[in-house]
């Protein structure tokens, strides 16, 4: 027993180590510009090689079997019974356009239990090929691991249809005993909600069952193990399997303040306090938001490191000279004894992919479905379209196109990354060239959305298979396109930019010399500010001389 209590110890802190992974977002249907319910899932994690994943529908027989391994190790977990019948997913969206992502936020380490077969990944996507809807996916996971039992840590799954949006935060119960205690909470359809690897569900209305659902004993096993004594009624999932430390508070909930201020100024005044620790009183699940949200405000929201708010980190030394929004990890670190900390915001450089999910009730499912997806950091990839029909996955997205430790100039992975490893060290002189291309191309493919989709739905009246197979084209395009982009990019920037000077630009294009083989250009050196500190650090040592 003390050793699996210690594994469990181990596998929390090799979590935290790893940089307190994942962020979501949710916006309910009245809550979005076009009627659509979204979810976007960032999946951060040090090493880790990203691609688009797909599971094809299929058909089992009698008695079939299914192996499972963890998500995250490659450990062989053990064996499930398989469905008779797979459905469609693609990433993390399956052809009835359910989705379903998720932030792990640990808990109590003794709560682990190493000896369960469904770890949180695996969970996400046999749901995904089995459910029609969000509540036949919370059915299917909260089953499986009470027939299984649950391998993982604490988890925050944000789990959505067309039509709605809920948040279940999940715990296991200990070694060797099988289960969790769990509870699931619907996000009002006209709210925004997100969480980012602390557990966010609090007080929860027991007797609702249509927008509250909840293990019988989650109340019950609390107070069993000690986390809490009191009324029912005030009892707070979060509270008592997963008390808030500093941790979870500046590298966890504040990305979910920085969203909510994003969208909402009120919300953002009023628990600043709370996020710089001079509040207790904890965010609510799910807010207002001031605007109607589209597609496009959630990709902007996944690339924001706390720029122009009390937690931006553009404008102080950790930035460098050319005010990069990345900090090297640990999150933590200790001068002269005393320890201190890198903000963790929302858009890192460890991102293997990330998306924006778009479900929409009111169009056939194989149109109303789209993936908007990014290898890489969110701030620097392009969100290309993927139609939830689609069984062909894009060649630059495939697995098996390089892997974590080889290099391919055919993987969005690697090209992605390739781009952006360039940027950081000069990003405030570089940034633009790529922001202007990304936008060039998010833009088009917005423009392009409801004329693909018109085209689609005359294809889907004539005969289904026509318009998947027309929108798994549209898909394959668009990936390779901008990959293809993305590489002439990185040729124009490595031009551009070469020996840290800065060559002239006219129409898009770099400017050649009139004569010679010496091209145009500019040394902008180091801006003004950090020229100050350099000298307020360095004092005389090189301050330039009159030689006598």
């Amino acid at each position: 027993m003390t050793n699996r209590v210690l594994m469990a110890v181990v596998l929390l802190a090799a979590f935290v180590l790893n940089g307190w992974a994942c962020t979501n977002f949710i916006v309910g249907k009245k809550a979005s510009a076009d009627g659509s319910v979204m979810v976007s899932y960032s999946a951060d994690s040090y090493g880790m090689f990203g691609w688009l994943y797909h599971y094809p529908a299929a058909k089992h027989p009698d008695g079939a079997m299914r192996d499972i391994y963890d998500w995250d190790s490659g450990k062989y977990l053990g064996q499930i019974k398989e469905a008779k019948q797979t459905y469609n997913v693609v990433g993390n969206m399956n052809e009835y356009q359910v989705t379903i992502g998720e932030t792990t936020f640990g808990g109590r380490p003794e709560l682990v239990d190493t000896t369960g077969i469904m770890d949180y990944g695996s969970l996400i996507y046999v749901a995904l090929q089995r459910s029609r809807t969000a509540k036949e996916a919370i059915k299917v996971m909260t089953d499986l691991v009470k027939e299984y039992g649950y391998y993982s840590s604490g988890e925050s799954f944000s789990i959505a249809d067309p039509n709605e949006a809920w948040i279940m935060e999940m715990i296991g119960k200990g070694p060797g005993i099988k289960g969790a205690v769990w509870v699931a909470v619907r996000i009002p359809d006209d709210c925004i909600a997100a969480h980012a690897n602390q557990s966010r569900i609090h007080k929860f209305n027991l007797n609702d069952k249509d927008n509250c659902l909840y293990s019988p004993d989650v109340i019950s096993f609390a107070r069993e193990k000690g986390y809490f004594s009191g009324k029912n009624t005030d009892f707070s999932f979060a509270d008592a399997y997963c008390p808030l430390d500093f941790s979870g508070l500046r590298f966890c909930e504040a990305r979910v303040w920085s969203f909510y201020n994003m969208f909402s100024k009120s919300t953002g005044d009023a628990y600043l306090p709370y996020i710089l620790g001079k509040s207790k009183e904890p965010m609510p699940l799910y807010i207002k938001a001031d605007s109607k949200l589209s597609v496009r405000d959630i990709q902007r929201a996944m690339r924001d490191h706390y720029e122009g708010t009390p937690l931006d980190i553009t404008k102080d030394m950790g930035a460098g000279a050319f005010e990069t929004p990345y900090r090297l990890s640990p999150l933590t670190f200790k001068v002269d004894g005393v320890e201190y900390f890198n903000e963790r915001p929302i858009s890192t450089q460890q991102s293997a992919f990330s998306f924006v999910s778009q479900m929409r009730a009111n169009l056939p499912d194989p149109v109303g479905g789209v993936l908007w997806f990014g290898l890489d950091d969110a701030n620097m990839t392009v969100f290309t379209p993927v139609y939830c029909c689609t069984d062909r996955i894009p060649a630059p997205y495939a697995e098996g196109n390089g892997d974590c430790v080889t290099f391919s100039w055919d993987s969005a992975f690697w090209i992605y990354n390739w781009v952006a490893d360039m940027i950081r060290p000069r990003y405030s002189l570089m940034i633009d060239d790529m922001r202007a291309v990304q936008n060039e191309l998010e833009s088009t493919f917005e423009s392009a959305q409801a004329g693909i989709e018109s085209a689609a739905l005359k294809l889907y009246q004539e005969d289904p298979v026509k318009a998947k197979d027309f929108l798994t084209n549209y898909t394959d395009m668009t990936a390779r396109t901008t990959v293809d982009r993305w590489k002439k990019l990185a040729e124009f920037l490595i031009v551009r930019y070469n020996d840290g000077a800065r060559k002239l630009v006219k129409n898009g294009k770099i400017v050649a010399p009139a004569t010679g083989n010496t091209a145009p250009l500019e040394r902008p050196g180091y801006p003004e500010e950090f020229l100050k500190e350099l000298v307020k650090a360095t004092g005389d040592r090189y301050k330039s001389q009159v030689l006598k």
